[in-house]
């Protein structure tokens, strides 16, 4: 067999070969089994992780997103609590509250019952600290700029009178004189 070819068999072997390297290297891989994404922790255990994951997409919800791009919530925390101790812990405990609130996996909730526990834990650093992340992390992602119709910043270009101001497709067209005038400078 030639040895570009990669049969059933090489490929599980590399791929467990992959996968002790990561975890020779004191890392978790976090992954979807069923779909094809996945992410390096450095800090956080699939526990921590998962259950970041679900706080993220319970926070704000979009059911027609992937978890992938959840996901860099989460690498981004991983990554801020390698750097912080003190954030390492908020979040680790966090995690702990979220699962004790009803003595039940946060993970293993309905929606409802997960929008329940978070609405009481508003006011806690820690829910500030994800609900600041998911913000930051999640809404700059282009790619979830690009589901939502977002082109980006327009002001390098000039502005939206110059660049997208009449972009939407989704909206029939203004009657003309509702218009502003073309602009000639």
């Amino acid at each position: 067999m030639p040895k570009y070819v990669l049969d059933r068999r090489r490929f599980l072997r590399r791929s467990g070969q992959a996968v002790l390297a990561v975890s020779a290297a004191g890392r978790v891989m976090f992954f979807d089994p069923d779909r094809s994404w996945a992410i390096t922790l450095e800090v956080f255990d699939e526990r921590i992780a998962r259950t970041l994951l679900a706080m993220t997409r319970t926070l704000y919800p979009h059911p027609s997103l992937g978890d992938e791009y959840y996901a860099v919530v989460v690498e981004a925390l991983d990554a801020e609590a390698k750097k912080d101790g003190a954030t390492a812990t908020l979040l680790a405990e966090g995690v702990a509250k979220l699962d004790q609130a009803l003595a039940v996996p946060f993970t293993e909730l309905s929606e409802g019952t997960r929008t329940e526990v978070l609405e009481s834990m508003e006011g806690d650093p820690f829910f500030q600290k994800v609900r600041g992340a998911v913000v930051f992390h999640f809404y700059n992602n282009k790619l979830v700029w690009r589901h939502f119709g977002y082109e980006g910043s327009s002001f390098e270009y000039g502005g939206y009178i110059r660049r997208g101001f009449q972009d939407l497709g989704w909206l029939p067209d203004p009657p003309p004189e509702v218009s502003p005038p073309p602009y000639l400078g």
